[in-house]
């Protein structure tokens, strides 16, 4: 037998752990005088919850925890992804290599994730030689390659060199440097056994729409010197001492890797997010 304590009911069901009228734990014995209930079941007060209304109480709760820390998990998944492209695909410039000329030469998406930065000597045959590989792979990755050029005229190996470099900052003066660029390389052969270049180069000049006179005057003018003394101290601290010298993010391109396959091998490997090599 079991009692309420309180209102001093008597309870035969032995199963039975809590009053039905007023809620209170029953205690074992019967009190005197006091009834058994023999038709009593179990049931449980209001005021203390089971399980499931614990449950359905936190439900609301828990989900709303869960969707915060999924939003939590993909913004994460997000930033690290973007850290890790923004490290892989763009180098962070070292401090203690000088910039060289600014702004820089620059053909393709401004906002490419590759670059492909090229240090070059117009008159150089392999420079001539790689001219039309570097345009096909332009054309091949399109908005994801940028291509930067830099001035690294071989003198005195190359006796023109450096007044070919002159005449293409010069027609950069009037916003032409590519059409120039392009120019020298497709015509080398043709200026590079020439005594007196400087006509030559003033006929491109006319060619690609500059206005002549000025291009003569750029032509020996400090803004041009100074360009192209600010890409060779970038090519001297990067030790640059050979023509073409590529870089891909930041990363020269060596041995295999700097012939045309693997060049385009370490663009692509910069487009997956890995580190090229």
């Amino acid at each position: 037998m079991k009692r309420c304590p309180k209102c001093k009911r008597v309870y035969a069901d032995e199963s039975l752990t809590f009053c039905l009228d007023d809620g209170s734990r029953l205690i074992a014995g019967v009190a005197e005088g006091g009834s058994a209930d023999p038709n009593a079941t179990i049931r449980y007060p209001q005021n203390i919850p089971t399980s499931k209304t614990q449950m359905k109480r936190f439900l609301p709760f828990a989900i709303i925890a869960l969707a915060l820390i999924g939003a939590l998990v993909v913004v994460l998944v997000l930033w690290r992804s973007s850290q890790h492209s923004s490290t892989s695909n763009n180098a962070t410039p070292d401090p203690s290599i000088p910039a060289g000329a600014e702004p820089p030469h620059v053909r393709g998406n401004p906002n490419a994730p590759v670059t492909l930065e090229e240090f070059a000597d117009f008159q150089c045959g392999a420079c001539g030689a790689y001219y039309p590989e570097i345009k096909k792979m332009e054309a091949e990755f399109g908005d994801r390659l940028r291509v930067i050029f830099r001035e690294r005229p071989l003198v005195p190996t190359h006796e023109h060199a450096l007044i070919a470099a002159q005449a293409a900052e010069a027609a950069g003066a009037q916003s032409r440097f590519w059409e120039m660029h392009d120019k020298l390389y497709e015509n080398q052969k043709a200026w590079s056994e020439v005594k007196d270049v400087v006509p030559l180069f003033v006929d491109y000049a006319k060619q690609i729409g500059l206005d002549p006179d000025r291009f003569m005057r750029d032509l020996n003018g400090e803004v041009v010197a100074a360009r192209i003394f600010q890409d060779g101290k970038r090519a001297h601290a990067l030790g640059v001492d050979a023509t073409p010298t590529f870089f891909v993010n930041g990363n020269e391109a060596k041995g295999e890797s700097w012939k045309p396959d693997g060049l385009r091998a370490m663009i692509n490997q910069a487009l997956s997010g890995a580190n090229p090599k």
